[in-house]
């Protein structure tokens, strides 16, 4: 904050910006007390949040058992453990490798028929060749419980109804959900709601038809000329805090170069 402001930056806080509109080359910020501001870059660093089970006793168990997410230090304190992976994408199957490093046994929960449609055949198979893992499909999370820390889950299946596993930790990879609505009717977003920016915005070496310019869009630069993205609101980048920090540092730059050539 202290650098920012030193370089002349105006920081508005507690201000939530809810429409953005282009009139010619003009960006126009509307801010949630009618303020518009005027530029002629934007660049929108919104990020995303992780979606959230919405299973009784999971919110209350959260860091307690319950992770989004498995670091190898958590895993590592699951030694010997019963534990539960949600989800059936890369991420999950990636988490669920390291678990089976440690725990005595991991559980795959999956909603779906299978891995296949939704996970890498290279993670299958090394999934499948570990002995303490086990993949249910057809199966979802009814119910978390424990008292300071989780103890058992109850889960469902379509076919067999209700059963209770004793598990003290359950580790959730069910997606995120794009900070993008204030620009979904602006710029292109891919099928998940993420911003597309620069060579990702070339379909069958096309440009959207929307884009205005004879110039190919630059690196973070959005389907609008001007408007740029970086960190967890673009698509296909890795969702860290250090890649977004640098994300915004560069784009920083690529702003710079849009005002000195544009």
């Amino acid at each position: 904050v202290t650098q920012v402001q030193r370089l002349g930056a105006e920081i508005l806080r507690a201000t939530e910006a809810v429409s953005i509109r282009v009139v010619d080359d003009t960006i126009i910020v509307c801010l949630g007390d009618d303020t518009e501001l005027i530029c002629r870059a934007l660049v929108i660093a919104t990020g995303m949040e992780i979606r959230r089970l919405p299973a009784p006793g999971v919110d209350q168990l959260t860091g307690a058992g319950v992770y989004y997410g498995a670091a190898p230090a958590e895993a590592a304190a699951y030694e010997g453990e019963n534990v539960l992976v949600i989800g059936g994408a890369n991420s999950a199957g990636q988490a669920a490798m390291l678990l089976t490093r440690y725990a005595k046994s991991v559980t795959m929960l999956v909603r779906g028929e299978g891995l296949d449609d939704t996970m890498s055949a290279y993670l299958i198979d090394q999934l499948g060749a570990q002995p303490n893992f086990e993949l249910r499909t057809h199966t979802e999370v009814v119910e978390a419980a424990g008292g300071e820390h989780l103890e058992s889950v109850r889960v469902h299946h379509k076919d067999t109804g209700d059963e209770t596993l004793d598990v003290s930790g359950m580790f959730i990879f069910i997606g995120s959900s794009p900070h993008s609505d204030i620009v979904k009717d602006l710029v292109e977003l891919d099928e998940d709601g993420f911003v597309l920016t620069g060579p990702d915005l070339i379909r069958d070496g096309e440009l959207p038809k929307s884009w205005p310019l004879d110039l190919q869009p630059l690196l973070m630069e959005t389907s609008v000329p001007g408007i740029f993205a970086a960190g967890d609101i673009r698509s296909g980048v890795v969702r860290r805090v250090a890649s977004a920090v640098g994300q915004g540092a560069v784009c920083v730059s690529i702003v710079h170069q849009y005002l000195a050539t544009r």
